[in-house]
């Protein structure tokens, strides 16, 4: 089985289990955990559902015709018939930051969407390799397992301020005293963003090891990367997308991307990009 998968259940596995250890502490018993469940996974269960509309709207991203896309339909109707995939919905965003995304709730409502900037940097071989990467993550449901991880984290997060708030139940149920809550106050919600930012970045990972098989060719997706990278760093302003949906894109499209290691890196939506590429020229160096 691969190792990024495993590694991702094995992450969301961790945050269902500090789910029911937060509920537990802060409220002793099921109470906490049926309140922050309908609340997390409701309000996920919407982003979920609505994923595509809502990053379409946000990337001020518009269809495309074969006509105006011809050398873009062609690409992702053959990765999608290599695959055996329906062919996904094809939107063009004005922005001027090289980019690319994918969303949907499953095959049959994807929406696979890239920036002008992209298309102005990388050649036929390299847009093969990004869409690559994207049409993988519709076919891996990373959009399920990402809504997956985020309801979780959210209904954590719901749990830790409830009960800081209300107090946490009565004093003989509830485990921790007022500094405890403080502490899980502040704590959980980290601890739990940190896990579900690792499950991004493992999903990540796990694209592009797909989308270079699929595509056959491992260095055209690390040669857009690198493009992507450098590019990224000469356009002066940053494309207009909040925090809830960066982990979307196929690099980082927030202003003050670092790409380093250490533990900044565990709140960063993506790998390292130098570290994506190198494991892409492993694998072109080993093919399968």
């Amino acid at each position: 089985m691969n190792v990024n998968r495993v590694k991702t259940w094995v992450l969301i596995a961790a945050l269902g289990g500090l789910f029911v250890l937060v509920g537990e502490l802060l409220f002793g018993g099921s109470r906490g955990l049926v309140y922050g469940l309908v609340f997390g996974l409701g309000f996920n269960l919407a982003m979920y559902w609505f994923s595509d509309k809502i990053a379409v709207a946000t990337t001020r991203s518009k269809p495309v015709t074969e006509q105006e896309y011809p050398a873009l339909y062609r690409i992702v109707r053959e990765l999608t018939s290599a695959k055996d995939m329906p062919m996904p919905r094809i939107y063009v965003s004005e922005m001027s930051q090289p980019n690319a995304f994918a969303t949907g709730r499953n095959e049959h409502h994807a929406v696979v969407a890239v920036t002008k900037g992209l298309l102005e940097i990388v050649d036929d071989r390299e847009l093969r390799g990004v869409l690559a990467h994207e049409l993988s993550h519709v076919e891996n449901h990373d959009i399920l397992i990402g809504s997956i991880a985020a309801g979780v984290a959210t209904s954590i997060t719901f749990l830790a301020r409830m009960a800081f708030w209300f107090g946490g139940g009565s004093d003989r149920n509830n485990a921790l005293g007022p500094i405890g809550l403080l502490a899980a106050w502040i704590l959980a919600p980290i601890a739990a963003a940190m896990i579900q930012l690792a499950v991004a970045r493992s999903r990540e990972y796990q694209a592009d090891e797909s989308g270079a098989l699929l595509s056959h060719d491992p260095l055209s997706l690390a040669n857009a990367l690198r493009k992507l990278e450098s590019a990224s760093k000469q356009v002066p302003a940053p494309m207009t997308v909040g925090p809830a949906e960066a982990h979307l894109f196929i690099v980082n499209p927030l202003r003050g991307r670092r790409d380093g290691m250490g533990f900044g890196n565990l709140f960063m939506t993506h790998p390292p990009t130098a570290k994506r590429i190198e494991r892409l020229e492993q694998m072109a160096a080993t093919p399968r």
